[in-house]
C-alpha cells in the first residue's frame, strides 16, 4: 500500500519512531533519501513537496528502530571518501581503520611492487583503498568467512579490482605460501566476556571477539611475521593493548616497533618492521 506524506511532516513522525536512536532526526533523513534515491539538496528545498511512500518504507524504521545498523539497512557504508557495499555478513568499517591505512601509506613509496596480504578482509575497504593507491603492488586477501568474501567480492566488481586483489577463504596465513612484503590486519581484538552495545549483535561475531584475552589473534600474526621474516606488519588493535604487545614482543628480534593513536588520543594501532 503506498500513501501521500508531506517531507517535513514525515520526517517529524518517522524522528519520533526513532526517538531512541542517536541523531534520530538525521537518521529519519538518511532512510527518507535512501529510500527515494535522492540527495541532500533534494531534501532541503523539497520540505514542503509531497511524496508517495510504500508500507516497504515504514519497514525500514521499523528495523532502525530495533537497533539494527543503517548501514545494514542500506548496504551502504562510506569509508576513506569511496562508497562500499556491506551487509550482514562483514563487519561495519569504523572510521579509525582509515589510520590504518594511512600507517600504511606512510611507511611504502606509492610506485612500490610490494606483495600485500590482508588477513581479514571483511568488507574489503583496506585492499581497495591500497589497492588504489599502490598501483604496481599485489594483493591478496584473506578471511575465514565466505559471506565476508562475498561481500569483499562485490566491492573488488565495483572498482574494478577483481584482477588485482585475490581472494582467498582460510584462517590466517594457512593458505599463503607466497613471499610477503606488508601483512595489513584489523583483526578481532575484543574479550569474548567483554560486553557490548546492542547494535554490535547485528555484526559478525567472529569479526569481533579475539580471544579469552582479546589479543590472541593479533599474537597468532606477530609470529608469522617473525618466522616468515615479513618486513612490515600494520595492525590495529583494543586501546588496551600497547602494553601486552610490548610484552610479547619483548624477547624477540625485530627492527621497529611503532604505536599510532586515533582521533580521540586512544592506542588504536602499531606497526612492526621485522627486518631491512
Amino acid at each position: 500500500m503506498r500513501s501521500k506524506y508531506i517531507v517535513k511532516e514525515l520526517l517529524k513522525d518517522i524522528s519520533a519512531q526513532l526517538a531512541d536512536i542517536e541523531r534520530s532526526q538525521r537518521e529519519a533523513q538518511l532512510l527518507l533519501m535512501f529510500y527515494l534515491d535522492k540527495d541532500e539538496l533534494w531534501l532541503i528545498t523539497n520540505q514542503n513537496s509531497e511524496v508517495e511512500i510504500g508500507d516497504d518504507f515504514f519497514t525500514l524504521v521499523e528495523r532502525r528502530a530495533k537497533n539494527e545498523p543503517l548501514e545494514y539497512i542500506t548496504n551502504r557504508v562510506s569509508f576513506y571518501s569511496e562508497e562500499f557495499y556491506v551487509d550482514e555478513g562483514a563487519l561495519i568499517p569504523r572510521p579509525e581503520t582509515e589510520l590504518l591505512i594511512d600507517e600504511v601509506k606512510n611507511r611504502v613509496p606509492a610506485d612500490s611492487n610490494f606483495q600485500f596480504v590482508e588477513v581479514g578482509v571483511g568488507s574489503g575497504i583496506i585492499s581497495i583503498i591500497l589497492a588504489l593507491h599502490f598501483k604496481n603492488a599485489k594483493f591478496i586477501a584473506v578471511d575465514i568467512s565466505p559471506k565476508a568474501l562475498e561481500v569483499t567480492k562485490k566491492n573488488l566488481e565495483k572498482f574494478g579490482l577483481q584482477d588485482r586483489v585475490e581472494l582467498r577463504l582460510g584462517s590466517l596465513l594457512d593458505h599463503v605460501d607466497e613471499e610477503i612484503d606488508y601483512l595489513v590486519s584489523n583483526p578481532p581484538y575484543i574479550a569474548n566476556d567483554a560486553p557490548l552495545e546492542s547494535n554490535l549483535s547485528y555484526e559478525p561475531q567472529n569479526a569481533l571477539f579475539g580471544g579469552e584475552i582479546g589479543d590472541e589473534i593479533i599474537q597468532e600474526l606477530l609470529d608469522e611475521v617473525l618466522k616468515r621474516k615479513i618486513k612490515f606488519f600494520s595492525c590495529e588493535m583494543g586501546y588496551d593493548q600497547k602494553d601486552k604487545i610490548q610484552n610479547y614482543l619483548k624477547n624477540k628480534y625485530y627492527i621497529s616497533l611503532d604505536f599510532y593513536k586515533d582521533l580521540s588520543e586512544f592506542d588504536r594501532g602499531f606497526t612492526l618492521r621485522a627486518i631491512q
